[in-house]
């Protein structure tokens, strides 16, 4: 199948961008960075510069296969990660225009590399469960309630790959910072520090200047893992009982 392909490139944060124009042929079998890595390979046989861009795994699991693909953060696919994603789901001849993320808080490093080290910053303010209770105890002896065991485990799911920032209008990551401060809250493991997590989680990820949440949902459309936005509504709660509590 024969694709012309619109990529964003830019050298730098602070420099100006351009979209370019290429073509490429791929098999339909072939993932969508496979797809790119035939795309950098007819670049590099041409003595151009190849086309940044971030993975890993390639399992839909890292996360840091950030692109948008024609308008939607990893392409078409709900609940696919862009290196999931496969070329059957295009068509021969089609136009496909590729983006990086696009968030104040996510400034670009190169081309469709972004920098996400506000996400990890996030976590790093959420610290760790300093529970002291001598030996590890089983984790199958202790009693967790069945649907706080699934609710933490689906938002567990998060791999921060930041596709709910840039789906998002307002450039917001409380989806993101939503599931961790769940995935550990829900847990009796993390109940002890579970006030002041949420109050410096939330309070991090406004000084990494996301935006405010307004109810979109767009991020839950968007996130490969189908993270569900009620988690948001269990932070906000979590978060204003913390403040509150600490006033008294």
């Amino acid at each position: 199948m024969k694709l012309t392909l619109k990529v964003w490139r830019q050298n730098g944060a602070n420099e100006p961008g351009r979209f370019e124009t290429h073509q490429v042929e791929a098999d339909e079998h072939m993932s969508f960075l496979e797809m790119m890595d035939v795309l950098n390979e007819g670049l590099l046989a041409e003595k151009k510069t190849p086309i940044a861009f971030e993975h890993d795994c390639r399992e839909g699991i890292c996360g840091s296969c950030n692109m948008v693909i024609n308008g939607r953060p990893h392409g078409p696919n709900s609940g696919t990660t862009t290196c999931q994603l496969h070329m059957r789901y295009f068509k021969d001849g089609e136009t496909i225009t590729i983006e990086p993320w696009r968030a104040k808080s996510f400034p670009i490093i190169k081309d469709l590399v972004v920098d996400r080290t506000s996400f990890d910053r996030i976590i790093q303010a959420g610290g760790y469960i300093s529970v002291n209770t001598g030996q590890a105890q089983d984790g199958n002896s202790i009693a967790i309630e069945k649907d706080l065991a699934g609710q933490a485990f689906d938002a567990a799911t998060c791999i921060g790959c930041g596709a709910c920032v840039a789906a998002c209008p307002n450039g917001s990551a409380m989806l993101f910072t939503a599931a961790k401060i769940a995935h550990l809250g829900l847990l009796p493991q993390g109940e002890v520090e579970h006030k002041t997590r949420v109050q410096s989680m939330v309070n991090q990820m406004d000084e990494e200047g996301f935006g405010a949440c307004s109810n979109t949902a767009a991020c839950e459309a968007d996130c490969p893992k189908e993270i569900s936005i009620t988690n948001i509504a269990m932070m906000n709660r979590a978060y204003m009982g913390s403040v509150l509590g600490s006033q008294k």
